[in-house]
């Protein structure tokens, strides 16, 4: 087993290494530029179709329901343990990758959208699309799309169950002593109450948590931020100063090279937002739309919302505590910098949220998962998905997952590239619909 392993590590950090942050900051850079900028242009008209009514649209939940879905999915681990590791190993010049990879990411996540909806289907379980869709019905490349159908089912089962509700066990088992086990069966309960109910269920409990989730913590990040704000400007200061010019050892940390805070930067930015990987696609078909357009500009918010002002609040409390040039777990510099400002109440809020952040995710890789499962296996395979999902939350929850981790990342990184290879070849249809929906400029409304 071991043996195995170390050669899935291997491969997955042969997946992950240059050529593929090259490639996924490349598309969306790519894709920037064909869509000349369309990201820094059109936020406040995004934000008006967000909350408007669209009498004409069609679609299985809400657009702000299935932002949500994605929104959840994705704010997570990432945005607490990623930047705090992206600090640690890289740097604070890290961060001012990190925004990079999400300005390029609203690009991609834009143009994920436009082709989700685009080429969407209906099935009897509602509207079906994403990746494997737009690969099939844009590309005529079934092959390519069963391929990423495959991976995201993998994925689904690894990143999106077992790894997070392992998270859950853990952090409960080490702050509470809660046997693993008595999570793995609330967590069960608690998720099979939702997914059983298929996506219009999910869609209205993650419109209801996940702003709740996201507000908790942004909250108390900006309430320390706001306490503190004499620290602000050194925290920025050092991340503009080092994206360029290497940080020297300090206490207990090590230092950093330029290269490591590019790597780190865009490592741990794609890895919070999923810009690319085509996971967050598969949400967007199932949205209330009467155009393409308009979803994927919603779309577009989750990259805004997760990179952009999540990430640089988490990072900004962090360099603003002396706590990350002490060295140490970088996993817990996030918790460690809350409690330096808030004491016990800064714990619990990142403990909670974490936990919050872990289930939310569950909960949207869980649909991730099935309308892969649907796509490979048929419309009738939904239900055996679901009982499926379940059971393996419970086995995450009670076992030691370090072979699930390493499968997880490859399959997560082999997603990216059918979807990459999507997104280029069919950009003329992107830019084609963009042109049709902004022919006459930004429209008056929605």
């Amino acid at each position: 087993m071991e043996t195995i392993n170390g050669f899935i590590s291997s491969l997955s950090s042969l997946v992950w290494g240059a050529p593929m942050l090259i490639l996924l900051v490349g598309t969306g850079l790519f894709l920037t530029i064909r869509l000349k900028g369309l990201q820094f242009k059109v936020v406040a008209h995004a934000i008006e179709i967000l909350f408007a009514k669209d009498k004409k649209a069609e679609g299985d939940i809400s657009q702000f329901s299935a932002l949500m879905l994605s929104l959840g999915a994705t704010v997570g681990i990432g945005n607490i343990v990623g930047v705090a590791t992206a600090i640690a190993l890289g740097g604070p010049g890290a961060i001012f990758w990190m925004w990079i990879t999400g300005l390029v990411g609203m690009a991609t996540k834009y143009s994920e959208a436009i082709l989700a909806v685009k080429y969407r289907e209906k099935g009897i379980n509602g509207y079906k699309g994403g990746a494997m869709y737009y690969i099939t019905n844009g590309l005529n490349m079934p092959k390519l799309g069963m391929a990423f159908a495959i991976l995201t089912i993998l994925a689904s089962f690894g990143t999106g169950n077992m790894t997070q509700s392992n998270a859950v066990a853990t952090v409960l088992y080490d702050q509470a002593q809660i046997p693993t086990w008595i999570t793995g069966a609330v967590l069960v309960v608690l998720t099979g109450a939702v997914i059983l109910g298929g996506i219009k269920t999910m869609g209205k409990f993650t419109a209801y948590f996940s702003p709740f989730m996201v507000l908790l913590y942004m909250l108390s990040a900006f309430f320390i931020i706001v306490t503190n704000f004499d620290r602000v400007p050194d925290a920025f200061g050092l991340i503009f100063e080092h994206a360029f010019a290497p940080f020297a050892a300090a206490g207990g940390f090590a230092g950093a090279a330029v290269a490591a805070a590019i790597r780190m930067g865009v490592s741990r930015g794609l890895f919070s937002n999923e810009a690319g990987l085509g996971s967050s696609a598969i949400a967007a078909a199932a949205a209330q739309t009467s155009d393409p357009v308009k979803q994927a500009l919603v779309s577009m918010l989750q990259t805004l919302i997760d990179t952009l002002i999540v990430c640089t609040m988490t990072a900004t409390v962090i360099l603003m505590a002396p706590v990350w040039l002490e060295g140490g777990s970088a996993g817990l510099l996030t918790l460690k910098s809350f409690e330096f400002f808030l004491g016990d109440t800064g714990m619990i809020i990142v403990f909670a949220t974490t936990v919050f952040f872990a289930y939310s995710t569950l909960l949207g890789w869980s649909y991730f998962g099935e309308k892969g499962f649907e796509y490979a296996f048929g419309e009738k395979s939904v239900i055996l998905y679901r009982i499926i999902f379940l059971v393996f939350v419970m086995v995450g929850a009670v076992t030691e997952l370090r072979f699930v981790w390493n499968f997880s990342d490859l399959a997560n990184g082999l997603m990216a590239i059918p979807n990459l290879i999507a997104l280029l070849l069919l950009s003329k249809v992107i830019v084609a619909e963009t042109n049709r929906y902004f022919e006459n400029g930004i429209p008056k409304k929605s």
